[in-house]
C-alpha cells in the first residue's frame, strides 16, 4: 500500500504553531507566502494627517508611499527515519504519530527559536535590566548580570505607551530564569494579581503592566555588543539573556511548503526511509520596529 504523503505531512505540522506557542501570538503571514519560499506583505505608509478647522483651500494633496515587506523563509529538514512496516503504521494514526512525535517536537523547538531570533530587534530598540546582581545563565556566559524585575516590565510598558501601541494584544516572552527573577521582585499582593490572569491554554502565565507574560526555556540572546545571537551558534562569555516584548500585530510568522521524502522498500535498510522538509520564518512587521522591544540583561559593573 502506497504511503499517503498528505496524511504524514499533516501529522508533522499538526500542533507546530500551537496555542501555547509564543509565535502563535503574531500576525499570520501564511497567505502572503509566494512559491513556498518568500513572503511579501504590503506595509502601509504614514497617515495623510488631520487639520482642525481648516481655513486654507484648496487643501494640499499628498501621496502615500507604501512599502513591500519581504523576507525569505528558512528551510528546516528532519533527519531520515527508518520504518520497517509502513503498511501497519499507515493504518493507525497513533502509530504514525509515535513515529514522528520526536521530529515534530524538535521542529517546534527549532522553528520557534529561529523566529524569535528573527524578531529580536537591534540595540536601538532595546532596554537593559536594572535589578540586583545575579549570575549569567545562558550557555557559555560568565560573570554577573542585572536581574529582570517588575520595573523593567514597567519601563517596556512606558515605551509602548509613548508610541500608542494598543494595550490589547501585548505579549512578553521570558526564559525560565528571568521569569523566576521577575516573580521574586513582586510583592505578595502583586504576585496574586499577576497569577490571577493565568491562561495556561493560551500559554499565558500571568499579566503585568499590560503585558501577557509567556515563558519557555530560552527566548532571546544578545552579544555583549548588543547584537541578537542565534541559538545555533556557540555561547560566549559576554552573552546576555533577553526577554522580548511585542504587540501581536507588530511581528509576523509564516509557514511555507512542507515536503515529505520517501524511499519505500529500500533494499539497504530492509524497510522504508522518510524525512521532512519545511520552510518557516518571521520578522518584525514594521520597518520602524514599533511595538517590538528587547529587554537585555545588563552586565553588572
Amino acid at each position: 500500500m502506497a504511503i499517503q504523503k498528505e496524511i504524514w505531512m499533516t501529522t508533522i505540522v499538526e500542533g507546530l504553531f500551537a496555542d501555547n506557542s509564543m509565535i502563535q501570538k503574531a500576525f499570520n503571514a501564511d497567505e502572503f507566502v509566494e512559491n513556498g519560499k518568500t513572503v511579501h506583505i504590503p506595509n502601509a505608509g504614514a497617515a495623510s494627517g488631520v487639520v482642525k478647522n481648516r481655513t486654507e483651500f484648496p487643501a494640499a494633496v499628498s501621496s502615500r508611499t507604501d512599502n513591500d515587506l519581504t523576507f525569505s523563509l528558512d528551510e528546516f529538514t528532519t533527519n531520515p527515519i527508518r520504518i520497517p512496516n509502513a503498511d501497519t503504521v499507515e493504518l493507525s494514526y497513533s502509530k504514525r504519530d509515535s513515529v514522528i512525535r520526536t521530529d515534530r517536537a524538535k521542529l517546534i523547538q527549532d522553528v520557534t527559536e529561529d523566529i524569535l531570533y528573527r524578531w529580536s530587534p537591534l540595540a536601538a530598540n532595546s532596554i537593559e535590566t536594572t535589578g540586583a546582581v545575579v549570575l549569567a545563565h545562558t550557555a557559555g556566559a560568565t560573570g554577573n548580570r542585572l536581574a529582570f524585575t517588575k520595573d523593567d516590565v514597567l519601563a517596556a510598558s512606558s515605551k509602548f505607551n509613548a508610541k500608542d501601541i494598543p494595550m490589547a494584544g501585548r505579549f512578553m516572552g521570558v526564559d525560565a530564569v528571568m521569569y523566576n527573577q521577575l516573580i521574586n521582585s513582586l510583592t505578595a499582593a502583586e504576585s496574586i494579581a499577576f497569577h490571577s490572569a493565568v491562561d495556561i491554554k493560551n500559554g499565558v502565565i500571568g499579566q503585568l503592566h499590560t503585558f501577557n507574560i509567556m515563558m519557555r526555556s530560552r527566548v532571546a540572546r544578545y552579544t555583549g555588543a548588543g547584537l541578537a545571537k542565534e541559538w545555533t551558534t556557540a555561547g560566549s562569555a559576554t552573552d546576555c539573556a533577553a526577554a522580548l516584548a511585542w504587540h501581536e500585530n507588530s511581528v509576523c510568522r509564516a509557514l511555507g511548503e512542507i515536503t515529505m521524502f520517501d524511499s519505500e522498500s529500500n533494499p539497504l535498510y530492509y524497510g522504508d526511509i522518510y524525512s521532512f522538509l519545511m520552510r518557516a520564518g518571521g520578522r518584525p512587521m514594521r520597518t520602524n520596529v514599533e511595538g517590538l522591544l528587547a529587554i537585555r540583561q545588563a552586565t553588572a559593573a
